[in-house]
């Protein structure tokens, strides 16, 4: 139970970077290149504070698993704050954490991790319930460049969880891919005309220090606990919780629409996370 109310703290948190995002692009109180930025910066001060109060080993910086970490991580933040320029927020979020799914399955195969049928049809149900909620209305174009973007935020997010499974010091891990991503994110700056309002930058760092600094080690934290698979159907559950936040928040409507959604997506994770353990 303590393992489950962990995850669903995690999927929050994750939840919470979309909402805050959204929020901050939408009004253009920020270029996407600054929020990940100082996404990334806010995130690393904080990790970095954590761990120098705390004694024990340091991770060396200058690695092969920390350059495909740091690799990894720029890839989902740049790709994540870009993608939502050009994408409604229904058709990023479909292949952002389709694609998540379909990189942390391949990699649960390629683990040669043992996936029982349950957790297949659970992530199938879950999968076809999220497309349903998700997908655009008839003659809605999807830009090509904006979805490319959003598959190589998923494809890193999907490596960085996979890479997180074997982490033996979850934060002081975390906290090293974000000291080396920093610095390397600005080049993207190079991509925009930087703007920044008082009110985007306050977001953008509310999104690095607590969603995605502490969410990201407690994310670390917990992988080892889960199999890969479950992993991945748990990231499933997202897009609706972003949803509910863009309910609370930002006024939107709750329909009936997003009602089946949600009971499709959830039972399908709960199949695929309680039937093989009743199972057993």
């Amino acid at each position: 139970m303590r393992l489950f109310g962990l995850t669903l703290l995690t999927m929050i948190a994750f939840a919470a970077n979309s909402v805050l995002n959204r929020v901050a692009l939408a009004g253009e109180l920020i270029d996407p290149a600054s929020f990940a930025v100082i996404r990334l910066f806010s995130g690393a001060a904080v990790l970095a504070l954590i761990v120098l109060t705390r004694s024990g080993t340091k991770p060396a910086l200058l690695t092969s698993r920390r350059a495909a970490g740091m690799a990894a991580l720029l890839a989902y933040m740049l790709g994540f704050s870009f993608a939502y320029v050009s994408l409604d927020t229904g058709v990023g979020a479909l292949v952002l954490f389709g694609g998540v799914q379909i990189t942390m399955f391949a990699g649960a195969l390629a683990m040669r991790e043992r996936v029982p049928a349950a957790k297949w049809l659970g992530a199938l149900i879950a999968a076809g319930g999220l497309a349903w909620f998700l997908w655009p209305a008839p003659g809605t174009g999807i830009d090509p460049v904006g979805a490319s973007l959003m598959g190589v935020a998923a494809l890193g997010w999907g490596i960085y969880s996979l890479l997180g499974r074997d982490a033996r010091n979850a934060t002081a891990e975390t906290a090293a891919n974000f000291a080396l991503a920093a610095p390397v994110s600005l080049l993207a700056l190079l991509a925009v005309t930087p703007h920044v309002t008082l009110q985007g930058g306050a977001l953008a760092a509310l999104s690095g220090i607590l969603m995605s600094g502490l969410g990201y080690a407690l994310w670390y934290a917990i992988l080892p606990r889960l199999a890969a698979s479950t992993a991945a159907i748990a990231q499933l559950s997202v897009p609706i919780l972003a949803a509910i936040g863009g309910i609370v928040l930002l006024g939107e409507a709750l329909t009936a629409r997003f009602i089946i959604a949600a009971i499709i997506v959830l039972g399908g994770i709960g199949l695929s996370v309680v039937a093989p353990r009743m199972r057993a």
